[in-house]
């Protein structure tokens, strides 16, 4: 077999590698085919989503019967396409009219409006009228969860979310269900997305093209919040919040715009504004205090990190038989509730039920985590409210605030104050990192010195990173990254056969980690987004003089005068959970 093949596109020669698509090469010639079911490195992964099954991309084929689906055809030697004849411009016209037939007439108050891949052909087509009128498929609204709601009356059949939720996450909550015009995708027999084994992860809600699946939005609540005397209201950030949200203000895509994400919260109204990079550090001194203890005891290992909700869920769901493994810390976002809820109330003389705690989250998951039972002592949430960075910039434009015109403004004490191993929360291998450059210290009682304090060995956007890492002189662990919940099956099947390979290990749900979380700004097929939210977690990471967790002044004074010894009995009640069979 030839590895290049040679054929014209609209009287254009190209050559393409032989496992092309004709949709491949019309983009090599800068040659516009619009799509809607494909969707090119789906999650932020390698892989595309082509089911050719909107149809959208037909183009003509000379000596072709059929119009062939550019997304889904691979090219052979000598084939001539046209994209753009009167034929296959017809038949995506109709194609789309057929679609928009089907669909609510709602785009003004969908949550998907200007990210609309759908409102953005017909816009694209000038089409401003629905040519076949008849009947439409209604399907109640699924709002369930605490987290993701789903719409099928405006489901396209694109497939994507089925594909990043089977092929990506291998969650397999969703399927195609039932036949010709009433076909969707949803849960098994659509039964409510909360009494399925989604995790809440958000890559669906990520990759639907349209509004069919959407985060749970809790901005309104939270305006509420502000507004209503009597009320505390404070907000804390999550890492990778602060590489993202510039995206939407014209800044370079990953640039670290944190001091003006401040400001911009501040502007909002909120009466304080701190970093769940404080308990961040906070995180590291619980799990790595328990890294060092299991592993002189050679006992429950490998241990796993707990900060994500959505991999915490999936192991509930799928490995039952391993959830004596995660460590029992909670995530930061929870760790920052409780100790807002319970030592910064009593600082401040408020109680607990009036001091409302926001999360500015990457993520649609830590929205099912702030509602969990075990999260609500005395039926009082730790977290009260969360909302997404794509939310956040809603708000901000909402109150007229523009990032690019905020001078740079400071997190307030005493929850504010972190280091830059919090900084690497944000992106996959940046907690092992920011626990090993701790845990080294535990083990020595001396810190990390120069270029050793990057475990560089734990970087990357791959899915799965293995290691040795020397935390003792002559003495090192095996460690394990992984980032997707495929990746994480994978190795849980690992630990399954052989439980004695890993010593530590990181899970995110999220391919990517949190950079890439369901509430973040759409990447619109470009993973290279990823590398820049990755490089600016990193920039902020080394630009800080404060690079150890357990050098965090404030953490150092939280345990002093209020928590006590860390993994204490105070530490383990406030800081600490446990997870159970789903």
């Amino acid at each position: 077999m030839n590895k290049e093949v040679n054929l014209t596109i609209n009287g254009k020669a190209v050559t393409v590698p032989a496992n092309s698509t004709i949709l491949d090469a019309a983009r090599q010639l800068n040659i516009k085919i619009p799509t809607l079911c494909h969707c090119d490195k789906i999650g932020g992964c390698g892989l595309s989503n082509n089911p050719a099954s909107c149809r959208i991309c037909v183009v003509e084929v000379e000596n072709r019967r059929n119009l062939a689906p550019a997304c889904a055809t691979p090219v052979t030697e000598g084939m001539k396409v046209h994209t753009s004849s009167q034929r296959a411009l017809n038949a995506r016209r109709t194609i789309l009219e057929l679609l928009l037939s089907d669909h609510p007439q709602k785009c003004l108050t969908c949550a998907k409006n200007k990210d609309c891949e759908l409102r953005e052909l017909a816009a694209e087509f000038g089409i401003q009228e629905i040519k076949y009128a008849g009947e439409r498929n209604r399907f109640k609204i699924d709002n369930s969860s605490e987290a993701i709601m789903r719409d099928l009356s405006k489901c396209i059949m694109c497939r994507r979310c089925e594909t990043v939720c089977n092929k990506i996450q291998t969650v397999g909550a969703l399927t195609g269900y039932g036949r010709g015009f009433s076909a969707k995708v949803g849960t098994a027999s659509l039964i409510p997305l909360a009494e399925s084994n989604c995790t809440f992860c958000g890559q669906c809600v990520n990759v639907c093209p349209v509004g069919a699946i959407t985060g749970v939005s809790y901005v309104k609540k939270v305006w509420e919040a502000i507004n209503t005397p009597g009320k505390t209201v404070i907000v804390q950030t999550a890492p990778a919040v602060r590489v993202a949200v510039g995206q939407e203000f014209g800044f370079e895509p990953g640039t670290p715009v944190t001091g003006k994400l401040v400001a911009g919260l501040r502007a909002l109204g909120f009466d304080k504004v701190f970093d769940t990079n404080f308990s961040a550090d906070l995180t590291i001194m619980e799990e790595g205090h328990e890294i060092v203890e299991r592993i002189k005891k050679n006992e429950n290992l490998p241990i796993l990190t707990s900060c994500c909700p959505g991999w915490i869920n999936f192991i509930e769901h799928n490995f039952p038989d391993l959830l004596h493994i995660p460590s029992s810390c909670k995530s930061p976002q929870q760790m920052f509730g409780a100790i807002a809820k319970t030592f910064y109330a009593e600082k401040i003389g408020v109680k607990p039920e009036d001091l409302i705690v926001v999360s500015v989250m990457p993520c649609q998951a830590k929205k099912y985590e702030a509602a969990r039972p075990e999260f609500a002592p005395n039926g009082v949430r730790d977290v009260d409210y969360v909302v997404t960075t794509r939310e956040l910039c809603k708000m901000f434009m909402e109150a007229g605030v523009n990032l690019a015109n905020m001078d740079d403004d400071k997190f307030d004490s005493p929850l504010g104050e972190s280091s830059g191993a919090a900084d690497i929360f944000g992106v996959t291998g940046g907690v092992l990192e920011a626990a090993c450059r701790s845990v080294y210290f535990m083990l020595n009682g001396k810190n990390l010195e120069g270029d050793a304090i990057n475990f560089r060995a734990v970087r990357g956007l791959d899915g799965i990173k293995e290691a040795d890492v020397q935390l003792m002189p002559g003495k090192s662990i095996k460690v394990a990254v992984c980032s997707g919940l495929g990746n994480a099956r994978k190795v849980l099947e690992m630990v399954r056969q052989d439980p004695n390979r890993f010593q530590a290990i990181e899970i995110m749900a999220c391919p990517g980690g949190c950079i890439n979380g369901g509430g973040q700004p759409f990447l619109h097929g470009d993973s290279a987004l990823l590398e820049k939210r990755m490089k600016g977690l990193y920039t902020e990471d080394e630009s800080k003089t404060l690079r150890l967790s357990h050098e965090n002044p404030d953490i150092q004074k939280l345990y002093a005068e209020y928590l006590g010894e860390i993994g204490g009995e105070k530490a383990h009640h406030l800081l600490h959970t446990e997870y159970h069979s789903k």
